[in-house]
């Protein structure tokens, strides 16, 4: 049965998107029109609805022989920006060259984003929101589901854009705007090319394959500065670690060499002075390192709830200062995943890239994160943990942390009233202003607060 409701779905969203990619609004109007004066028009004796059928279905087959007249060679040149951002405007550039010998215009173009229409393992394991409460039919032929999918693998919409006459063996550029919907990569397949026909019924179209793709990274909220407590830790090893972060490269004094030396800390030039071996002294390696700690365990595949989180966690990742300090995002997707940023490592924009794509993680529960937090806990300044709710199991994880005499700031993300949640700061209460609940919808308001 599920197999037949998803082949069904399926099928009527390709004929729908072929309907409208044909016909003209006025197109789908007559189209429309036809088919009801056909099912009142049945009976000729008693009404003359008939004769309307029989004038719009030869106006409309016309319609449709002159569109398949359209012939053209174009090619196309997108100019994409290297990034997107959810939320914001994204525009760019199409370059369209004609290779005919003949004037082109009255076109149209519009882009072919990837289809959006769930595999059927995603059809079958993803749950709508408020799904529980539906009737039991609604529950049983999964429409609403369906739609739901549609809309969250709709990752932009982009309208059709007038393209400028084209001479022959000229070009012309055709300037695209439109607002990303969703994280992640935006994958394009194609430009249309359109023409409506002379009658204004159908369209005639030419798809011009050209497959490119831009990462549209998370929404990010304006927060404010945090100053995160803790002291400066020493990280043994920490020269190539740290890479100049904190003390690590300050020349300390020269000695001589001694057995077990390393040989990258060789004076050459007093050793080519004296004769002797002579080694270069640092000093240790202290540096301030925090952890961006994300809550990446829900059973749904999608969830707004999450999707905050991710906004959340890019904000802070763009506000906090890492010039002379480490930054560790922690989170578990298909295993545990731990990536730093600072000076000499990984910048704000590759830590990006990575929450862009990051999803949820149904298989694991939050143990799987805490023992990759204990790893680095001695080497810790501080945490950042960002929870999708506040149960029983979090709560033990935020106590775990604050055994190691961690520093934390909890944000707890809900779609009810925080002030629930504000209340019961369980093991926080020591803490409590670092315990800090948001609302979906109301996030920008609940950062202000941190």
């Amino acid at each position: 049965m599920k197999h037949f409701l998803y082949k069904s779905y399926s099928a009527f969203y390709s004929s729908s998107c072929r309907r409208k990619r044909r016909f003209t609004s006025a197109g789908s109007l007559v189209l429309l029109t036809i088919f009801i004066t056909a099912i009142l028009g049945i009976d000729t004796g008693q009404s003359l609805i008939y004769q309307i059928f029989s004038f719009l279905l030869p106006l409309l087959i016309l319609a449709m022989i002159f569109s398949l007249s359209f012939r053209i060679q174009f090619t196309i040149d997108r100019k994409l920006p290297r990034f997107a951002t959810v939320g914001e405007q994204l525009a760019y550039d199409i370059r369209i060259r004609n290779m005919t010998g003949r004037k082109q215009k009255g076109l149209f173009c519009y882009e072919n984003p990837e289809d959006p229409r769930p595999s059927f393992q995603t059809f079958i394991q993803a749950r709508e929101p408020g799904e529980e409460k539906r009737n039991i039919w609604d529950r049983k032929v999964l429409f609403h589901r369906w739609m739901w999918l549609i809309e969250r693998n709709t990752r932009v919409r982009i309208k059709e854009f007038p393209v400028p006459e084209l001479l022959p063996n000229a070009e012309g550029n055709v300037s695209i705007q439109t607002t990303p919907r969703r994280r992640g990569y935006l994958r394009l397949t194609g430009i249309t090319i359109t023409r409506p026909e002379p009658l204004g019924l159908c369209k005639s179209f030419h798809v011009i394959p050209n497959r490119q793709k831009i990462l549209v990274l998370p929404k990010r909220y304006k927060i404010p500065d945090i100053l995160l407590e803790g002291t400066r830790k020493y990280h043994s090893g920490g020269i190539s670690m740290a890479s100049s972060v904190g003390d690590s490269n300050e020349f300390l004094s020269l000695r001589q060499y001694r057995p077990g030396d390393p040989m990258k800390q060789i004076h050459w030039k007093s050793w080519a002075k004296t004769n002797e071996l002579i080694i270069r002294e640092h000093q240790d390696e202290f540096f301030v390192r925090h952890a961006l700690i994300l809550d990446t365990f829900q059973k749904e595949l999608y969830s707004d709830v999450f999707e905050e989180a991710v906004s959340i966690a890019a904000s802070m990742v763009c506000t906090l200062q890492t010039r002379e300090s480490l930054l560790d995002l922690m989170f578990v997707n298909t295993e545990a995943y731990c990536f730093s940023s600072g000076r000499g490592m990984v910048q704000t924009g590759k830590m990006l890239e990575i929450l862009s794509c990051v999803q949820t993680c149904s298989d694991k529960d939050i143990g799987s994160l805490l023992s990759l937090v204990k790893q680095s806990a001695g080497l810790l300044s501080g945490c950042i943990c960002i929870l999708l709710s506040w149960d029983q199991e979090r709560k033990n994880f935020i106590q775990n942390l604050l055994s190691h005499g961690l520093p934390l700031v909890v944000i707890v993300i809900t779609k009810n009233d925080p002030d629930s949640i504000q209340h019961d700061p369980g093991p926080m209460k020591n803490m409590i202003h670092g315990f800090h609940a948001v609302q979906v919808g109301n996030i920008e308001k609940g950062l202000a607060s941190l």
